[in-house]
């Protein structure tokens, strides 16, 4: 029996069928308009954004790594510049078994396991194509031996890259200072677009205060890509500009003579020319062989350096602190006269101690039985330290630090290399916020000698005694006399002069003193001054390592070296017409006369040598 259909159902389906038929219709509509829509944003509206996006995906954009400046001394010879450097470089696309070709170029090579973990960690942060350094500043004897098995290594080759070079190793290495790869932290603090590309960045010294300008400018290229990013042709190139050559006032040879000069003590040498400011030697001792740190130095290299008890990588001439002892007395000096607190022909007895009232400390001359009635001028050419007790008791430590603050002492010179560190000139307020306890007059007399809570640099000391030459204009340290770029030649900024308030005879009477430590026979540097043919001004300073004891003796021969005193010596000249001042500083000399004073000697006469000079005054005065 056939099944029977009513005409409703038909119709219903039919309608059903409409309603589906419309409902797609409609929805291809849609989307046909959407598709539309988005075609002709993707035209119109946003071709521009599109367009760039396309061209980046077919285009690269490589970093052009500027030329470092090369830096030279005042005579224009190179104390930093850019060699060639021969590096292993690997492809690991090219290479089928790495394990085993690094095995191999390590056993041939003798490449130290740490090499190795930097190569694998930028493998991994690299493309499989991109040529990676495995080890850096190959010798001849490394390429000699990879050259014969070139073949043998496929994916492995020889480049050529230019590398920070020092050629005076540690002459120069607490000036110039090197640089080093960048690390995370510097790369986040970096310009991005300035450093794109670049690996090391300076870390010390001129390289590193002068990093902006030693940079120069990165360029660019716009390289043709494929899917893969592999290089295919160069489209464009913006060059990148070189980095400014910097001219130092640093006179290497002179740099050479200070440092030899200063063999057997560590210790620090700081020359300033006295008309303009420029440090023309600026010797710290021991130094240490910047090159290493370029390429990346081995971490038991480096263990040995910093853990040195004679600390080489430490800069004594900008951050060693010491007491400045009696090199601190024509300052002192200057300040009695000025103050009005004595006079320059007023005589202090000096019986080989100083009491204060009422107390039985002995606070010791230098000479035992003392030194009888003196002058100032006596009293500076004998060192005699009683009289500047006396006169430390008459200043009082606030007129002292008011006073010695104007020279310098306790803030930084300012000079164009950073780090460094202010000294201490102590004051009652000082003592009452750090210390938290009253001032005492004991601590005043032994301030007068350059003991006690004072510490200077050897830097500060030689601006001082420029600024005491100068006759009272004081000059700022600098180091870079001129940069030249491809833009032109420039000056760095820096602060005029500044003139003092001091009277002629004032400085004139200290001055006096300071000739007769070096031009007399009671001089405590008379050896350096025979037969000079200029006069110099100077006087010598020894800084205690460690209190004795009251009534005990000091014995140099029978102490530890590290305990003997520091040795140093301050000077100037020629006397009529100043060119130099100097600070010497040699830690556990003993006395400054017999080995500060003929550094410094050493110094001035190499810088003196082929110099006009004015002829000494013919009425030398000399102290009986």
């Amino acid at each position: 029996m056939l099944p029977m259909y009513s005409v409703s159902d038909h119709t219903a389906e039919s309608r059903l069928f409409l309603r589906r038929i419309v409902a797609a219709f409609a929805l291809i509509i849609l989307l046909s308009a959407a598709l539309v829509i988005r075609l002709v944003y993707l035209q119109i509206v946003g071709h521009d954004l599109y367009a760039s996006k396309a061209k980046e995906n077919s285009v690269k954009i490589v970093p052009l790594v500027p030329t470092r400046g090369i830096i030279y001394d005042r005579n224009g010879k190179i104390l930093a510049d850019n060699t060639p450097s021969y590096s292993l470089d690997v492809i690991p696309e090219q290479i089928s078994d790495m394990a085993d070709t690094l095995r191999r170029l390590q056993q041939l090579l003798d490449i130290p396991d740490e090499k190795i973990d930097l190569f694998e960690k930028q493998r991994k942060r690299q493309k499989r194509f991109t040529s990676i350094p495995l080890l850096l500043n190959l010798n001849d004897d490394e390429l000699a031996k990879f050259a014969v098995v070139r073949p043998y290594f496929p994916g492995v080759d020889i480049h050529t890259h230019l590398v920070r070079h020092y050629p005076y190793g540690d002459l120069a290495a607490h000036v110039v200072g090197y640089v080093g790869r960048i690390n995370e932290e510097e790369m986040k603090e970096l310009p991005m677009a300035e450093y794109r590309g670049s690996t090391h960045i300076g870390k010390l010294g001129i390289e590193s205060s002068y990093e902006k300008e030693l940079h120069g400018k990165t360029g660019y290229a716009e390289i043709e890509t494929n899917v893969q990013a592999r290089s295919l042709n160069t489209l464009s190139e913006n060059n990148p500009e070189p980095g400014a050559n910097l001219y130092l006032t640093l006179d290497i040879e002179l740099q050479r003579t200070a440092f030899d000069a200063l063999s057997g003590y560590n210790g620090a040498v700081v020359a300033i020319d006295i008309k303009t400011g420029g440090v023309l030697a600026f010797a710290s001792r021991p130094g240490f062989d910047p090159n290493p740190f370029v390429v990346g130095i081995s971490g038991e290299a480096y263990k040995a350096l910093s853990e040195s008890d004679d600390q080489p990588l430490y800069n004594r001439a900008l951050r060693g602190l010491y007491p400045p002892g009696s090199t601190i007395k024509p300052f002192v000096a200057l300040a009695g006269l000025e103050t009005g607190a004595i006079s320059a022909q007023q005589k202090l007895f000096c019986p080989g101690y100083y009491q204060i009232p009422g107390s039985s400390h002995k606070y010791r001359d230098w000479r035992k039985g003392g030194h009888g009635p003196v002058n100032m001028s006596q009293a500076i050419t004998q060192s005699c330290d009683v009289y500047f007790y006396r006169l430390a008791s008459m200043l009082g430590i606030d007129r002292m630090h008011d006073f010695l603050y104007q020279f310098g002492f306790g803030e930084k010179t300012g000079i164009d290399l950073s780090g460094e560190k202010a000294g201490l000139l102590p004051s009652k307020q000082w003592k009452q916020d750090h210390r938290n306890r009253e001032w005492a007059l004991g601590e005043t007399l032994i301030t007068g000698i350059g003991q006690g809570f004072l510490q200077v640099t050897p830097l500060q000391l030689a601006r001082a005694t420029a600024t005491l030459a100068n006759r009272g204009n004081v000059v700022m340290p600098f180091l870079v006399d001129k940069m030249v770029s491809p833009s032109g030649t420039s000056t760095p900024t820096r602060l005029p002069p500044q003139a003092l308030a001091l009277k002629s005879a004032n400085i004139n009477s200290v001055i006096e003193g300071m000739v007769n430590v070096v031009h007399s026979e009671r001089g405590t540097a008379k050896s350096i001054g025979r037969n000079s043919p200029y006069q110099i001004a100077g006087k010598t300073g020894t800084a205690q390592v460690f209190n004795i004891k009251q009534n005990a003796k000091y014995n140099e021969n029978s102490i530890d070296f590290k305990l003997r005193d520091h040795a140093l010596f301050i000077a100037f000249a020629p006397v009529d017409n100043p060119q130099i001042s100097i600070a010497v500083i040699a830690e556990n000399g003993g006395h400054g006369g017999s080995v500060a004073a003929p550094i410094a000697a050493q110094v001035i006469k190499q810088y003196l040598k082929n110099k006009p000079l004015i002829n000494p005054a013919d009425n030398e005065t000399n102290t009986p």
